[in-house]
């Protein structure tokens, strides 16, 4: 189990992380682009962006902390039940979303250490 606080130490090791809001909501953001997002509304979960291959691929595990909804047809982002998920799979998809919106310099950064 995972809460939105365990995702944002995940996510503070990595650089240039912000916390902000993302359709008023929680959020983490580097260099102003959302790459996670606390989904308060509706079902709730955690929203984090991946390509739609690693989507499909999460979805078709069958695991259950991985689903989506109609919004999200078609678009780069998984959400991810907290209370269900594996920390250690959380981290690397956490990793991953950032990867996706980080430019090269962080990227870098995060590659040197």
């Amino acid at each position: 189990m995972a809460t939105w606080d365990d995702v944002v130490t995940m996510a503070s090791r990595l650089p240039e992380v912000e916390q902000s809001t993302w359709f008023r909501t929680p959020s983490l953001k580097v260099a102003g682009k959302g790459f996670a997002r606390l989904r308060e509304e509706a079902e709730g979960g955690l929203v984090l962006i991946c390509d739609l291959d690693e989507k499909a691929a999460l979805l078709a595990s069958g695991d259950p902390a991985f689903y989506t909804t109609a919004h999200y047809d078609g678009y780069g982002a998984i959400l991810v039940d907290l209370a269900k998920v594996d920390t250690g799979q959380l981290a690397e998809l956490v990793e991953q979303a950032w990867r996706l919106k980080a430019p090269a310099r962080a990227r870098k950064a995060l590659d040197r250490e």
